[in-house]
């Protein structure tokens, strides 16, 4: 996401510049991935994992920021605008500032969830109702909403929204609407907690009800689509119809338009699990359903409501119409966590002075309350935008962070256990090694596809994932094909054209009740980058002009570097191969009759939405049963005195008549001083009937204990001719 450096010094005067803020951000975990523009309209590309949403917003960086570097952080001032008079005169603005860590700082009195203590007073129940407003809340499904609270604007005019709101919301890639919706989306970016605003007018019964949908309701949303509704969607609705998806998206009939004059702003905390499953059953993905997946912070809906009230009445006018409804069905209140000083610095490996762990953690918002006992600890109490804080390792971490990694001296943890070698290392080593020599990088790809890629490219039993990251990549990997076409269709669509790779992992399948792991190797190339390597004019068929065969044929050689290097009795190729390669372009490799490895251009028809603009070549060598076989060892056997005598032979066949029969049945003659045997040349077309080819052989003789006679190669020679003969071959003159 893109963050404005500007706005995050709003609320923190960091004493560097932007690129050693970028630098120090990312230090503590708030990865900053590029910066782009300058002076006030610098931005951050950022990086923020999911498990800390608060941070996904400029107050959160900032807080962040004010920790890192031990000064103050700027309240947000809320200036909310009063509750009406009845005179028709607009709100005045009153300063409301949101706790900060400062503020937290000041007195030990001040917990970490002071941002909680209006709620306290509360009355607690599943429905609250303001008596001046007239407007009802009620929360029907207290799992899926914990919180909602609402404010009515009235006397509103919808228009532009300031110079400022569009700029900024420019600069994070938001497009501005109107000053009510950008108030919402402002807010959102500003301190992070997503907002909405209805047409009060447009809502039926003064009364909002959050509860799961009806069998049979439908509901249009602000993107235009009619969308039917599940008894398992958590839903915003008024007295007679569905008006929002909860935490996902608005709806069209309740929207904001020009004509609107009355608003009902909302502000809610709904359950994370509730909005994953509602955006991803309707495939809605939005900023709000963003944060909501992740966890919002439940004591921030006061606060967002009241800073997006206060800029619709700023940009255009109107006045309160009471005060806030906050409806809460139930607490949330994350339990305080144990800290123990030793296990800080035993877990650190270095020994971090306590009054630095206190320091540093009031500093991120943490209240500690000393515990009785013969060691110093502390109990933590967790501020509410801090849902990945759950246990003291968590806490621990948070020290390490903000004390500074690179603090830490270089050690290795105390081990007295056995080192135990992978069972193949030697192995799998030597396959590496040669495939780098051969011009192949190694790359790793995700062990996790999708149902159409399992599918397509395996036919064992896969594994499910229970809650995956999304729809392409719910199974673990079942082969590894997939993953090296994003890698290679990844640098296709980047400009390189020449791109070989290889990959060395484990697939899983399902076996019974159990799991298994097999070792594969996946090799992938271009067809541009296997041709770039050809020696110019090596073109063994010369009926091919563009010497697809030649193209094959060196990616068949690399197959064969590779299993050269194992001990074998028998090293054969056949055709009979997956669906996924194209016919006449792919073949098996076979070591003593088991299948070692599978490879050929990849079928056009294969590549699903990959968009491959040329022919991409794949092979895949089962690892776990090459590994059988031992390594080949290298045999010193000196050149033979004597000289070699070469005889060729010009044969048509039919196209049935594959090479590996031609040299199955030569080497079937066990003639011992017959050294090599291999095709020179092959032609198709001209004085060649159409389903034959011509093909010219080249034998090689030699003896490593005399000179060959010129009868015994004549012998050898006729032997060779029968055999092809038998094969259905006819010798050309």
């Amino acid at each position: 996401m893109k963050l404005s450096a500007q706005w995050i010094r709003d609320f923190v005067d960091a004493p560097v510049d932007e690129h050693q803020l970028a630098e120090d951000l990312t230090s503590i975990g708030i990865g900053v991935e590029g910066i782009s523009g300058e002076g006030p309209n610098t931005v951050f590309e950022m990086e923020i994992g999911t498990n800390r949403p608060d941070a996904m917003n400029h107050y959160g960086v900032a807080r962040e920021g004010a920790a890192l570097y031990g000064v103050e952080l700027k309240p947000l001032g809320t200036s909310a605008a009063k509750a009406g008079n009845g005179s028709g005169a607009s709100g005045t603005a009153e300063a409301v500032p949101f706790p900060s860590v400062v503020d937290r700082n000041v007195s030990a009195a001040k917990g970490a969830n002071d941002i909680n203590a209006e709620n306290a007073a509360l009355k607690r129940s599943s429905t609250q109702k303001h008596a001046s407003a007239d407007f009802e809340i009620h929360i029907d499904d207290a799992s899926g909403c914990a919180r909602y609270t609402a404010q009515i604007v009235r006397g509103v005019k919808i228009k532009t929204s300031p110079e400022r709101i569009v700029n900024r919301l420019a600069l994070v890639d938001q497009r501005a609407i109107n000053n009510a919706a950008d108030a919402s989306n402002y807010t959102l970016w500003e301190m992070g907690h997503p907002t909405h605003a209805f047409d009060l007018d447009l809502l039926e019964g003064k009364k909002i009800v959050v509860r799961k949908a009806c069998a049979g309701e439908t509901l249009k949303t602000l993107d235009g689509i009619d969308r039917k509704l599940s008894p398992d969607d958590l839903i915003i609705a008024d007295a007679k119809k569905p008006v929002a998806l909860a935490g996902v998206m608005g709806g069209f009939d309740t929207m904001i338009t020009n004509r609107t004059q009355n608003i009902l702003i909302e502000s809610a905390w709904f359950d994370p699990g509730a909005v994953r499953k509602t955006s991803r059953r309707h495939g809605l993905h939005t900023d709000a359903s963003h944060r909501f997946e992740r966890g919002a912070d439940y004591g921030a809906t006061s606060l967002a409501c009241s800073l997006v009230a206060r800029r619709i009445i700023e940009s255009g006018g109107g006045e309160l119409d009471g005060a806030q409804i906050d409806a809460v069905a139930r607490e949330l209140a994350q339990a305080p966590v144990v800290l123990r000083i030793s296990q800080v610095h035993r877990i650190l490996g270095s020994k971090v002075e306590t009054h630095e762990i206190i320091a540093i953690l009031k500093r991120l918002g943490f209240e500690l309350v000393p515990e009785p006992g013969s060691e110093p600890r502390f109990s933590v109490v967790i501020p509410t935008w801090r849902l990945d804080i759950e246990r003291e390792i968590d806490v621990i971490e948070e020290v390490a962070r903000l004390h500074g990694y690179d603090k830490f001296p270089n050690t290795l943890p105390a081990f007295s256990g056995a080192v135990i070698e992978a069972p193949h290392k030697t192995k799998e080593e030597k396959l590496r090694s040669t495939l780098l020599s051969l011009g192949y990088n190694e790359a790793v790809s995700l062990t996790f596809i999708s149902h159409q890629d399992a599918e397509t490219f395996s036919s064992t039993p896969v594994i499910e994932l229970e809650n995956p990251l999304s729809e392409e990549a719910s199974l673990m990997r079942s082969s590894l094909v997939p993953g090296m076409l994003n890698m290679l269709a990844h640098n296709l669509n980047r400009g390189t054209e020449n791109v070989r790779l290889f990959e060395i992992g484990d697939i899983y399948q399902a076996s019974g009740a159990g799991t298994t792991e097999l070792r594969r190797v996946c090799m992938g190339a271009t067809a541009s980058a296997i041709k770039h390597d050809l020696p110019a004019g090596d073109v063994l068929d010369r009926s091919k002009s563009d010497s697809d065969v030649d193209i094959f044929r060196s990616f068949k050689g690399a197959i064969e570097t590779l299993l050269e290097q194992f001990e074998r009795k028998s090293l054969i190729f056949d055709s009979q191969i997956a669906i996924y390669y194209a016919l006449g372009r792919s073949a098996r490799a076979l070591i003593d009759g088991e299948v070692i490895a599978q490879f050929g251009v990849l079928a056009p028809e294969a590549s699903g939405n990959r968009k491959l603009r040329q022919d991409v070549f794949l092979a895949e060598l089962f690892a776990d049963r090459l590994y059988r076989h031992q390594l080949r060892e290298i045999r010193y056997q000196p050149l033979p005195k004597f000289p070699a005598v070469e005889r060729d032979f010009s044969f048509l066949f039919a196209d049935e008549v594959t090479f590996d029969k031609i040299e199955g049945a030569i080497y079937a003659l066990r003639i011992d001083d017959l050294r090599s045997f291999d095709p020179a040349e092959i032609f198709r077309g001209g004085s060649v009937p159409a389903g034959k080819y011509s093909i010219l052989l080249r034998a090689k003789f030699q003896s490593f204990e005399r000179t060959l006679r010129e009868e015994e190669v004549n012998d050898w020679s006729a032997q060779v001719v029968a055999a092809l003969t038998k094969l259905g071959g006819t010798q050309r003159a």
